[in-house]
């Protein structure tokens, strides 16, 4: 983590503010709190802000603000973040049904770990893992907090078509499928919530900074959310994270 963030153009209306070299909590809580002092300012010519793993996109237009006013205020508020005080994170519950047709790599999960499929589901399920960033597709969760056990590489060949809702591993990351889409991660289950609807405000389900926590269903009960969701019954179980790091 750096003393200072770094500032950096990225072309002629964006500038990357970065706020550290590697992946960590203490990074994330810095762009949190950066992206959030900055969006209650409002500064008139900020058009967007994108968070990452390590770092904040600020787009801007030059015709409202000069790039270097930007800067100068950018600097300015980066050293009040111990000031702020975050909005106490989230845990989303994330029902899913694991292994068959909704999980077609469990097996080979199994094999690379050497650990059985209820051993996967338990480590997969028993923690709840931080939302660094969204990207790639609408909705894509970076989540971070793994068990390494799970690690597994990436398939050798993508698929041409992944579902949505589908649960996935590459290397130490796991992530779920919010769209139809291709993608190479190891598709252990699959969950019926909906990650993104661009017609549902918000049109994105989880937010970066919340939590997501799996929790295991059978087909059955799989099917039985699926028609409350598509019903727009349904209710997302959303809970406070405590100070230990566990849903109330």
């Amino acid at each position: 983590m750096y003393d200072q963030p770094r500032l950096l153009p990225a072309g002629d209306s964006a500038l990357v503010v970065e706020f550290g070299n590697e992946i960590a909590p203490e990074v994330n809580a810095r762009i949190r709190s950066f992206t959030q002092i900055l969006e209650e300012q409002a500064l008139a010519g900020i058009v967007e802000l994108v968070p990452t793993y390590r770092s904040v996109l600020v787009h801007y237009d030059p015709l409202q603000i000069d790039p270097r006013e930007l800067e100068e205020k950018i600097k300015e508020l980066t050293g009040s973040l111990a000031d702020i005080e975050l909005a106490a994170p989230e845990v989303t519950m994330v029902p899913v049904c694991y292994g068959g047709e909704f999980g077609p790599d469990l097996d080979h999960v199994c094999q690379h770990t050497g650990l059985s499929a209820e051993e996967v589901i338990q480590l997969h399920t028993g923690t709840n893992y931080l939302i660094y960033m969204l990207g790639f597709t609408p909705g894509f969760s970076y989540l971070g907090g793994m068990d390494e056990r799970l690690a597994t590489p990436r398939l050798k060949t993508p698929r041409t078509h992944i579902p949505a809702g589908s649960v996935g591993i590459a290397g130490k990351q796991t992530g779920i499928y919010p769209i139809d889409s291709p993608g190479g991660w190891q598709l252990i289950g699959r969950t019926p919530l909906k990650l993104y609807d661009p017609y549902r405000e918000p049109p994105v389900l989880l937010k970066a900074g919340n939590y997501v926590r799996f929790v295991p269903i059978t087909k059955a009960e799989y099917e039985e959310i699926a028609a409350s969701v598509a019903a727009g019954t349904y209710e997302v179980q959303q809970e406070p994270l405590t100070e230990e790091g566990t849903a109330q």
